[in-house]
């Protein structure tokens, strides 16, 4: 497993004895009782409750189940299965939340899932026992050794372009998720009081061509029908609608058509660094 110290001016190879995970200087972490490791330093948190709510966890975790952002997931899922990872891939997933689609990417590969919600992640290991979660905050370094992944994702959530660039091996990729430019309009419109687009695609782009190269850029979209619970989880999971001065907004809201769309990036790492 390739694991490092996230420990700063550290970064030695991080070891399982029992329960703790040590590194050769003695710095030590010990593994959950629900299965996961936290190894964010606490200069790495900006709160002292950092990442996702309990709540948005849930109301992911809900939203999916109800089969709503699977079809990315299986889009996802299927495309990472047809690249050139090796026999024995390691994958990781930044910002890896209740840990759905890095189940799906890695049914017989190795896993890793990286949040810095400790809610997502003891969710997430709950759950899926069988991959490897940890609280760390990708924003910062990544406690990973240098360029032993085979592939990283992140799926709507943060991205390192640097930290990518270290951990993927040469010639393996990063597969990035973001939300289109159409992505949720309706419910957006009903909740921001007008249809405001955004473009964040070529943004993504722009952020990685030094250390990757484009190899595709495709868009996943479907329109579902949802109920009230449903939209309202939405605005839950995606931070919209919780905001204070859309309370009469969010009122309104009843069973709506609503777009899910994702631009989708492959990338392929393009230089040691």
């Amino acid at each position: 497993m390739p694991l490092a110290c996230s420990v700063r001016g550290c970064g030695r190879p991080l070891t399982r004895r029992d329960r703790t995970f040590v590194c050769a200087v003695g710095h030590s972490y010990d593994v959950a009782r629900s299965g996961y490791i936290n190894l964010l330093q606490p200069q790495d948190r900006r709160s002292p409750a950092a990442g996702d709510s309990r709540e948005a966890v849930v109301a992911r975790v809900s939203l999916l189940a109800a089969g709503v952002g699977r079809t990315l997931i299986d889009v996802i899922a299927n495309r990472a299965s047809s690249l050139d990872v090796g026999d024995a891939p390691i994958v990781v997933d930044l910002g890896c939340g209740p840990g759905d689609a890095l189940a799906a990417l890695t049914a017989a590969r190795t896993g890793i899932g990286i949040d810095l919600s400790t809610a997502a992640i003891e969710r997430a290991a709950r759950r899926f026992p069988e991959r490897t979660w940890i609280v760390a905050n990708a924003d910062r370094r990544l406690p990973l050794a240098d360029h032993s992944i085979d592939l990283v994702t992140s799926i709507h959530s943060r991205r390192n372009p640097a930290e990518a660039a270290r951990v993927v091996a040469a010639g393996r990729y990063l597969l990035v998720a973001v939300p289109a430019a159409d992505d949720l309009i309706e419910l957006r419109e009903v909740v921001q009081g007008g249809r405001i687009e955004r473009e964040r695609a070529d943004t993504v782009v722009a952020e990685h061509e030094p250390l990757f190269e484009i190899l595709e850029r495709t868009v996943v979209r479907e329109t579902l029908t949802l109920e009230r619970p449903a939209l309202l989880s939405l605005l839950q999971g995606t931070y919209r609608g919780v905001r204070r001065g859309v309370a009469d907004r969010v009122a309104t809201l009843t069973r709506m058509n609503v777009t899910l769309a994702s631009d989708l990036l492959l990338f392929r790492a393009q230089r040691i660094v």
